[in-house]
This record gives C-alpha cells, structure tokens and sequence, in this order.
C-alpha cells in the first residue's frame, strides 16, 4: 500500500500531461519512507462528466485518493499526507498558476477485516536487486 487514485477533470487533458502528475504523487510517497516500493500502485482516473462550483467550463480538479493499510499513527499519516500533497501542487504549479483549479488528498485506512491482498511484486524487486 498504498494505492493512490488521481481523479480528475477532463479539461486537464490539454493543459498538463497527467504522467507528470503520476509521476510526481508516485515519487513522493516513496520519499515518505512510510511505504514500500513494491506496495505502491498510482493510477489516474479522468472524470468527464462533472461540474465545479458555479459550472464554469474552465475550473477544473484533481484529487488524490491515498488508500493505506490500517495501523499508521495519525501523525505519521498526517507526514506522508503533507509530503504527497506537496509533491502534487509542485506537478500541477503551471496549473495553478494559470487557471482555476481544486487541489485536494485524502487518506483513507482500508478496514483489514475487508481488504484481501497477494503481492508478489515484493519478491520480483528482491530477485532483480540482487542482479
């Protein structure tokens, strides 16, 4: 874990390549320390049908769901939730600087009791580390 979902709103498209923003919320969560490599799975989802505020065609949003395992103290998470955020805003300053747009992250602990997992990634990173 965790799984970060990048929502956001087709009107983007033509004003920031979204592998930027992949690329950046990805990296920054690694810099956290707090998760693993072989955990982490970031993903864009674009919404096309949406409307923002008073409905003005050009606002536009990108959200950060980060899901993580249960059992991180709140400050921790409160760190690694700053330090991805930051990392977003960085991505997104042309953004920012050019249009209206909403910024947002969250984090939500997955409930252990629900959540069924099977990686093995972990182990295809340890075999190609020792290449």
């Amino acid at each position: 874990m965790p799984h970060l979902i990048v929502e956001y709103s087709s009107n983007l498209d033509q004003a920031i390549d979204m592998r930027t923003i992949i690329d950046a919320v990805h990296a920054a969560a690694l810099e956290t320390g707090v998760f693993p490599l072989g955990g982490i799975r970031t993903r864009a989802e674009r919404r096309d049908v949406y409307k923002i505020a008073d409905g003005q065609p050009g606002y536009g949003f990108i959200h950060v769901q980060a899901r993580i395992g249960s059992g991180r103290p709140a400050d921790v998470r409160h760190k690694a939730g700053e330090h991805i955020f930051a990392g977003l805003r960085a991505a997104a300053a042309p953004l920012i600087a050019g249009a209206p747009i909403g910024l947002s992250l969250e984090i939500v602990e997955m409930d252990p009791v629900g959540s069924f997992k099977l990686n093995t990634i972990h182990d295809a990173i340890e075999r190609r580390a020792k290449v």
